[in-house]
């Protein structure tokens, strides 16, 4: 039996939860790798609809180990809010259930102050962030000014990083003309919190050693998608860690030989939220039809997102990148009733054809999309669970994106529902 690594493969907003969960019943361990609450997944089961940001999406399964591991950057107090609210929902959660890395870099109130300064002043050339401090805390995280999830156990080191860090990015504030913040109080507030946060810290490595060498089987739950990748997305309209599953292993502390199975999750047609280059968008009433039908709301941000055709080069480059083994198709059911649906299978740029999404900025966004076209299907996929159930125009649509991706589909949703599944391979079995 393989564990299994699923990441996005578009520009985030796959239909990722659901894939996770319906994986995750088959899962003893589910991991969470980067990203930070800025990352939503939605999960619909028995009617009931959860909305995740930091905790994975193993938290709503009973007996299962739910881990946030050292890739991740974690606001405590969006942490312990989103405990708070799940709990509410009837869900258990404990130190025994969920577990944190202790080397896991926080986000601090400063973070998300210099996020949202730097974003407003940008202007016009706004990149798109959530202002949640995503991007400052990994780069105090790379910068080596981080304060991480272990020092909430040691006051005296905590203050004296605290206000090395608060310094600095007041100099910042200053300089962005926004309000300056005091350590002193930020250093009380994380003091208030500590004995909470710190009764979930864990030896993440180990406790994931341990499973592994004891044959449970792991799930790694990524954020975000291939195209917001830090290294091989629409830089620098992108998220400010890698999302490929290499970084499941980095993420979580665990050797890349034993991620296994990597599911790419690929989304019938192509959506983006924020700024950045999309060259299948469409600004038009498919585009509306596509937003209204997918409901293609930010669980996170609530913001409209964009919507167009399916992109085949996209993704088949994140394929290539991601190190991604097959793919999960979700909301095929948004495409029924279209007289005739479109794919992207590359682009013209300054008078050449080309197959992949270029690194220069000004390149990406001169990407005139190739497209073909195909006939659509009008009877209903909504809550097929099998091939049988499919429409013909619906089975040559899926089968002729597996050519040009050069993977197999291995799992196709039809709705929201966790049982509106079409099980090609058991990812875990490969």
């Amino acid at each position: 039996m393989s564990n299994v690594a699923v990441i996005g493969s578009q520009w985030g907003d796959e239909g990722k939860g659901k894939i996770v969960d319906w994986l995750s019943s088959r899962a003893d361990v589910v991991v969470r790798f980067q990203g930070g609450h800025n990352a939503g997944h939605t999960l619909v089961i028995d009617g009931k609809v959860y909305k995740l940001h930091l905790l994975p999406s193993g938290i709503v399964r009973p007996g299962k180990i739910s881990v946030i591991g050292n890739g991740v950057v974690v606001d405590p107090w969006a942490l312990l809010k989103e405990i708070e609210t799940v709990r509410e929902q009837g869900v258990e959660i404990s130190p025994a259930t969920l577990k944190l890395a202790e080397n896991a870099t926080l986000i601090l109130p400063c973070h998300s102050a210099v996020d949202g300064a730097a974003e407003s002043a940008r202007g016009k050339g706004q990149i798109g962030t959530t202002k949640r401090g995503i991007g400052p805390a990994y780069e105090d995280k790379v910068a080596r000014r981080g304060i991480r999830v272990c020092d909430l156990a040691e006051p005296d080191i905590l203050k004296e990083k605290l206000e090395r860090l608060v310094t600095h990015h007041n100099a910042l504030l200053k300089g962005l003309g926004a309000e300056e913040l005091d350590h002193e109080a930020i250093f009380k507030d994380l003091q208030d919190i500590a004995p909470e946060i710190l009764s979930y810290a864990d030896i993440v490595w180990k406790t994931l050693d341990d499973a592994q060498n004891t044959g449970k089987k792991i799930l790694f739950e990524g954020a975000q998608g291939m195209m917001l990748d830090v290294d091989h997305g629409t830089y620098p309209f992108v998220t400010s860690s890698n999302i490929c599953a290499a970084q499941a292993a980095t993420g979580a502390g665990i050797s890349p030989r034993h991620i296994g199975y990597v599911l790419g999750i690929t989304k019938a047609y192509t959506t983006r939220v924020g700024a950045g280059p999309f060259p299948t968008e469409q600004e038009n009433e498919v585009g509306e039809k596509l937003g209204t039908r997918g409901h293609e709301f930010g669980t996170t941000t609530g913001r409209k997102r964009r919507c167009g055709w399916f992109d085949a080069a996209l993704v088949k480059q994140s394929i290539k990148t991601g190190g991604i083994d097959g793919i999960a198709l979700t909301k095929l059911d948004v495409l029924d009733g279209f007289e005739e649906i479109k794919i992207c299978t590359g682009y013209e740029l300054n008078g050449e054809k080309i197959d992949y999404i270029p690194s220069g900025q000004q390149a990406q966004a001169s990407l005139k999309p190739i497209y073909e076209t195909f006939e659509g299907w009008s009877e209903s996929t909504e809550g097929a669970r099998s091939w049988a159930d499919l429409p013909a125009g619906a089975v040559k649509y899926v089968k002729h994106i597996e050519e040009l991706i050069s993977a197999p589909v291995t799992l196709l949703s039809t709705s929201p529902e966790r049982e509106d599944t079409i099980l090609m391979q058991d990812p875990f079995s490969l």
